[in-house]
């Protein structure tokens, strides 16, 4: 118990208010949303058989079945209107692949943001203290928005496929029964699919919850920070190589460097021999003492 008391008094719940750790939040519950609504369902229909001789007939033939969609283990029993003979039937297909991987990774997307909104939490400055954990939390949201992409496509697929294999209709011509036409077969009650429809909804908004939160995890790595401060220390560079140039250097005082380019110049006429020249370069440089001794 104390040691929770020290979490709690350590913790800085002021992340929650930050995007990163919001929509981490985000994330948890709509990962508990997604998982719900396709793990926990079950559902059935009803369908009715009248035969000829009344006294076959069977007026309510249900149907259940739930997660993980395995529907050709579904199995029931419908009259063949030939006497009291029933045969035994099964649904078509198996769609356990697609719901399962989605529910997997619903699982494991609620575990992750937990622990990471924990992290954030209490553990705020061991995770900036080192570039290793911004890093792997950046490769594990980039992995999680591709499987989200990739579950809920594929189980909106398989959810298709299960809506065709469960419809009344198509149910009703497995039956020998139901294949004349003195016979009358017709559907009473359709499976409700509301929460499996929910919960393809779920998954893309997983999808764009972890792809959207992609960036806000990038900024917390050194390779956001370093781009950053690539451009800072280039132009610091440039600044100050440019005020080593010697414009910046008192560049029309006295001892700037107007009167230092035209000592050179002077220097230039010596070395063509022009004596007349250079003592006028002289004369610019000494100024009212080179003109007295010329007087």
């Amino acid at each position: 118990m104390e040691t929770v008391n020290q979490l709690a008094s350590k913790g800085s719940f002021r992340a929650v208010k930050e995007p990163l750790a919001f929509l981490r939040v985000l994330e948890w519950l709509f990962a508990i949303f997604a998982f719900a609504t396709c793990g926990g369902y079950s559902g059935g229909l009803r369908l009715r058989v009248d035969c000829i001789n009344k006294s076959d007939s069977d007026l309510s033939i249900d149907i259940a079945f739930a997660y993980p969609f395995r529907l050709y283990q579904v199995n029931f029993d419908a009259p063949t209107c030939e006497g009291k003979r029933r045969e035994k039937l099964s649904l078509i297909g198996d769609f356990s692949s697609s719901a399962e991987f989605f529910v997997t990774i619903a699982v494991f997307a609620f575990l992750y943001s937990l622990a990471a909104t924990v992290v954030y939490i209490f553990f705020q400055n061991k995770y900036r203290e080192n570039n290793r954990g911004p890093l792997i939390d950046f490769i594990v949201t980039v992995v999680f928005s591709f499987m989200w992409l990739v579950g809920s496509s594929a189980w909106a697929k398989g959810l298709s496929d299960v809506k065709v294999a469960t419809d009344p209709d198509e149910v009703l011509l497995l039956m020998s029964a139901c294949k004349q036409q003195s016979n009358k077969c017709m559907p009473v009650r359709s499976p409700v699919m509301s929460s499996l429809n929910t919960s393809v909804v779920f998954g893309f908004l997983n999808f764009i919850l972890w792809a959207g939160n992609i960036w806000f995890v990038f900024k917390e790595t050194g390779w956001h920070s370093s781009g950053t401060r690539y451009p800072q220390d280039t132009m610091e560079k440039q600044s100050s190589s440019y005020n080593q140039g010697g414009y910046n250097q008192d560049s029309y005082g006295p001892s700037g460097g107007y009167n230092q380019q035209g000592g050179s110049f002077g220097q230039q006429t010596n070395y063509g021999q022009v004596g007349e020249f250079g003592q006028q370069q002289s004369f610019s440089q000494s100024g009212p003492t080179s003109f007295a001794n010329q007087i």
